[in-house]
């Protein structure tokens, strides 16, 4: 067509304009004679609001012939002869000028055309004018009455079909970059395109919609490389729309979105499929190329796992769930069937957790279907499985920020007795973390503290309503419950609350755990339990710093006197806790095992696994705890299976007796005294003779407290020998010990004398001394030493040794009489035995300077016996003109 043919003389005007630009435009005069008038009529019509339908017709052809003349240039640019953008504010203003009521002329088809052509010549539209088009062209095309193909209305539905090509070459054309598509132009006509499908309730312009959106993709699956498919978002939000389109009742608009869900497929299998999978899998997807809904649900669920990102899975999700709250049953029966394939195997990594939740929170009672609300509970049991710590974490995060409990998420939660188990078991770990290997790198998931884990544990067990379900993990949460509320008391709560964005001002960390503690017990069927302990003030103890511990204790013992069915397995975890010598908060579960292990259940399952345990314990370096499994010692006492295992602790309670810590050694001769009280020598002669022989050097400790417990042990232990167990060693023993027990007669502590009487009466029992007896039990300190030394003359010397040995005592009538003993020794040896006094002679001559004058004066006198006796000996060998006698009244 000629572009002038529609008026026969130019007017003067426009005349002297043409060479107005002919003369000041030299790439003009370039132009053919055809193509300086288009560029004429372009400027002619420009800036003319109101054109005919024919002047539209000529001004479009006019731009399409201009820019085929720039395009075949090669290096042309249109702004050279007329700017680009003011062209494409004209085509988009004809085409939104065209009625939406009918479709009547080719003026949508020319300016869609002549936008192809404009986008193949410099410069580049910009985004906003391609979105501009775009946006003008899709309006213009889908907001037309359906067109039916008829033989009264053919010119029409041809016209119109001609039309949709031409806006489907405007779109290919525009989404190109270069020689390849660009994927975030792509996503911006999707922003367009969707909204006909997704908003509309007209069948017709969703049709239109679904088979744009099908020939775009269609076409960009002809290129291998796409320009920024690495950041194109709309995959998982296109599939979830798709995916339930496909379901449609109407079999048009279902047809269209399996064909567009097809070619969406084809694009991620050939952009992030292995090459040499390639092939098999486009072959499985024409297989089902226009199937039934089952075989595009089929598609969503592969490719839903395997081609896309983690958070294209969160948008399907999202797009899914929106149609759970439409009012349209169709639309929700269609979400349901989409989820429940999707639900049906194991989720892979998926992003947008809180969103998700947040959508699940604020919309779940707008769901009423009750395939939907099944549907729904699914999603969140899943994802909180899963995800635990995000779905917890936004849960709280939404009822802090709104001030309100809605119980509702937690509720589900709670009903699902499988995940709940496994919610509560991923919980629990939070509450005793796990330590990480060092080689593993740290998790960039979000992780709750273990106050926020103890606050889900709450509100899960609020929710629970099943007593049995929450028995089968009572013992895990009992303990891990106890165990924090004890690091929170001793170690402090400065760790629990370093992360404040996530606690609230009026949340304490003591009272919550405690809190939670409670609700386990009335949840497990144990609420007159809880109330006794309330009476006891067991709680009150268990939130007092100082008195933690009792707490603690009570709290043990309530179900010890209750006879709990769960002490078993506490106490099993307890054991099982304490093979890590890391373990945290290892008191605490001693204070409580302790108790335990007075129950007759308890106390039969120990075995001497368990038991070395314990024992492994007391090389702990905290006197505290130390002096606990000492305490935890008696009670092995008390029962039948512990005292067999008694003999394992034994060698610990005795090394403890050594101990640097005074407190510790004191703590084990009290432990000692109770052991030697309650056992048997049947069953314990072993561990009393071994004890019989550490007893010695603690008889002259300095504290009168720990000398007073050494003698009170010997006394209860030889009160348990018979006559016919006092064979070697342990006949020995007691006779190495007799000269202790008459010297500390003179003990400056009364209650050490008196246990030492009574000692010596018993031992004189023991070795068949009935004449000593009496002796031993009335006469003095001197008399019961010469009449034992009368006795057992052929002992002297074995007498002599235990004498020396308390020269070294810290009491000075000790050593007065130990060395007057020893004189009264000396005097009655004759001459063989003289010869094996070395030793005695000069621990005498070193007593000469005692700082006590009558013990030196003592034994400067024997040492003149002494050397009196040896000169005799030694003149006259079968003379002795010595004998025993006692020291005269006041000589001390």
């Amino acid at each position: 067509m000629n572009p002038r043919s529609h008026r026969q003389k130019p007017n003067t005007v426009h005349f002297q304009l043409s060479t107005y630009h002919d003369f000041w435009n030299p790439n003009l005069q370039e132009l053919r004679q055809s193509e300086r008038e288009a560029y004429w009529l372009i400027l002619e019509f420009i800036e003319q609001e109101h054109m005919s339908t024919m002047e539209k017709q000529n001004f479009l052809k006019a731009v399409e012939i201009l820019s085929g003349a720039v395009r075949a240039k090669g290096n042309g640019n249109m702004n050279d002869y007329y700017p680009k953008a003011t062209l494409a504010r004209k085509i988009e203003t004809l085409i939104l000028e065209e009625s939406t009521e009918t479709l009547d002329n080719n003026v949508r088809q020319q300016a869609m055309l002549c936008v192809v052509a404009l986008s193949q010549v410099n410069p580049p539209f910009y985004l906003s004018e391609i979105l501009d088009l775009v946006s003008a062209g899709v309006s213009s095309m889908f907001s037309l009455p359906l067109i039916m193909p008829s033989l009264d209305r053919k010119d029409n539905a041809s016209l119109y079909l001609q039309t949709t090509q031409a806006l489907d070459d405007m779109l290919q054309a525009l989404v190109m970059d270069n020689m390849d598509p660009n994927m975030l132009t792509l996503e911006k006509f999707l922003e367009i395109i969707l909204p006909w499908l997704t908003q509309s309730d007209k069948v017709h312009e969703q049709t239109r919609a679904l088979g744009t959106i099908s020939r775009l993709l269609r076409f960009i699956c002809n290129f291998s490389t796409l320009l920024h498919m690495e950041v194109f978002s709309m995959n998982g939000k296109l599939m979830g729309i798709l995916g339930l389109f496909c379901m449609n009742s109407n079999h048009e608009i279902s047809l269209g979105a399996s064909e567009a869900l097809h070619y969406l497929s084809k694009i991620l299998v050939l952009q992030r499929s292995v090459r040499q999978k390639t092939v098999t899998i486009l072959k499985n997807l024409q297989k089902r190329f226009r199937g039934e809904w089952f075989a595009s649900m089929q598609n969503v669920t592969l490719f839903f796992k395997k081609y896309l990102t983690p958070v294209e899975r969160a948008d399907v999700i999202m797009v899914t769930m929106e149609s759970l709250t439409s009012n349209r049953r169709d639309d929700i029966y269609a979400a349901t069937k989409v989820l429940e394939m999707i639900l049906k195997y194991s989720i892979p990594e998926i992003e947008k957790v809180p969103e998700i939740i947040q959508y699940i929170y604020f919309h779940m009672n707008s769901i009423t279907e009750t395939a939907a609300q099944n549907t729904i509970k699914k999603i969140l049991q899943v994802l909180s499985q899963s995800y635990t710590d995000e779905v917890i974490l936004t849960l709280f995060e939404i009822e802090d920020q709104s001030h309100k409990g809605a119980c509702k998420p937690w509720e589900i939660l709670a009903s699902f007795p499988k995940g709940c188990e496994v919610i509560m078991k991923h919980l629990l770990q939070k509450l005793v973390p796990q330590q990480a290997p060092q080689d593993r790198e740290p998790s960039q998931r979000t992780e709750i503290s273990p106050l926020i884990a103890t606050r889900a544990i709450h509100e899960l067990l609020l929710e629970s309503s099943q007593q049995m379900e929450v028995q089968t993990f009572f013992s895990s949460l009992f303990i891990a419950l106890l165990l924090q509320t004890s690091f929170l008391m001793v170690e402090g709560n400065a760790e629990m609350m370093q992360d404040q964005r996530h606690v609230t001002e009026w949340v304490d960390p003591v009272s919550s755990t405690v809190e939670a503690l409670k609700t386990l017990m009335h949840r497990s069927g144990y609420g007159n339990f809880e109330s006794e302990i309330e009476k006891l003030g067991g709680w009150e103890l268990l939130v007092n710093p100082e008195r933690h511990y009792d707490g603690v204790t009570l709290l043990a013992r309530s179900l010890v006197t209750k006879n709990c069915w769960h002490n078993r397995p506490i106490f099993s975890l307890l054991m099982r806790m304490l093979q890590d010598r890391n373990c945290a908060n290892h008191f605490t579960a001693l204070v409580f095992l302790m108790e335990l292990l007075q129950c007759p259940d308890v106390a039969a399952i120990v075995d001497d696994f368990i038991t070395h345990i314990l024992a492994n314990w007391f090389n702990c370096t905290e006197p505290a705890t130390v002096k606990l499994l000492l305490k935890m010692t008696e009670v092995f006492t008390k029962h039948k299976n512990l005292e067999r295992r008694l003999r394992i602790l034994q060698p610990q309670v005795l090394n403890c007796c050594y101990s640097s810590s005074s407190d510790i050694v004191m703590e084990a001769f009290v432990v000692l005294k109770h052991l030697v009280e309650d056992l048997t020598w049947q069953n314990s002669s072993s561990f009393l003779i071994q004890l019989t022989f550490k007893l010695e050097p603690f008889f002259e400790e300095e504290s009168e407290d720990l000398r007073l417990l050494a003698f009170q042990i010997y006394s209860h232990l030889l009160a348990k020998v018979k006559r016919r167990v006092l064979v070697f060693p342990l006949r020995h023993q007691i006779l190495n010990l007799i000269v202790f027990l008459a010297l500390h007669l003179q003990d400056v502590n009364f209650e050490v004398a008196q246990i030492c009487r009574i000692t010596l009466y018993n031992t004189a029992a023991l070795l068949r001394w009935s004449k000593l007896r009496k002796v031993f039990a009335k006469e003095d300190v001197f008399t019961i030493m010469g009449a034992l030394l009368q006795q057992e003359t052929n002992k002297a010397l074995w007498f002599l040794k235990q004498c020396v040995a308390l020269f070294k005592s810290t009491q000075v009538p000790i050593r007065q009489a130990a060395v007057w003993f020893a004189g009264q020794i000396l005097q009655i040896l004759d001459a063989e035995e003289m010869s094996e006094i070395e030793e005695a002679y000069a621990a005498l001559r070193h007593m000469k300077g005692d700082p006590d004058p009558m013990v030196s004066c003592l034994a400067t006198q024997t040492i003149y016996v002494l050397e009196a006796k040896e000169k005799l000996l030694l003149d006259n060998p079968l003379t002795s003109c010595f004998c025993w006698r006692r020291p005269q009244r006041g000589y001390f």
